[in-house]
């Protein structure tokens, strides 16, 4: 996944989720650092950072191993893989553990100055769609 790598640094941005209708259902602000580690357990750390105009905060960690040419995770709220296209997409399909029946697909698109980006999770839940998260986030640091 040499195009991951590309990810590498400190991101920060918003976060927002829409109902069907595209009507917002929640925004926060959200710092995101990717970091890839050249040894020990894990092939990938993402640490998170998201944080509501109310004072709301929520932080995790998110470990990944690299397995058959994809990136997998398994936590306590989520497992699935992600992997990277031809043409430098990165895609996940994850499956939510805290949310039984619930599970997401993300597109992350890098802009072509490496220091922009844009996410897309497309949630479901039993099979239908019931909300989108778009983020968009531009790198701080390398």
């Amino acid at each position: 996944m040499p195009g991951m790598m590309r990810h590498k640094g400190i991101w920060t941005g918003v976060y927002r989720h829409v109902d069907t209708d595209n009507q917002l259902v929640d925004q926060h602000q959200a710092r995101v650092e990717c970091i890839f580690p050249h040894d020990g357990p894990y092939a990938y750390i993402q640490k998170n950072l998201f944080q509501w105009d109310d004072g709301r905060e929520y932080r995790s960690t998110l470990n990944g191993v690299l397995r058959d040419g994809k990136l997998w995770w398994d936590n306590k709220n989520f497992d699935g893989c992600g992997w990277e296209t031809d043409f430098g997409l990165i895609l996940l399909n994850l499956n939510r553990k805290d949310d039984l029946g619930a599970n997401f697909y993300e597109i992350i698109c890098l802009g072509d100055d490496g220091n922009h980006r844009a996410r897309t999770w497309h949630w479901f839940k039993d099979g239908q769609l019931f909300k989108r998260t778009l983020c968009d986030e531009r790198r701080v640091i390398d």
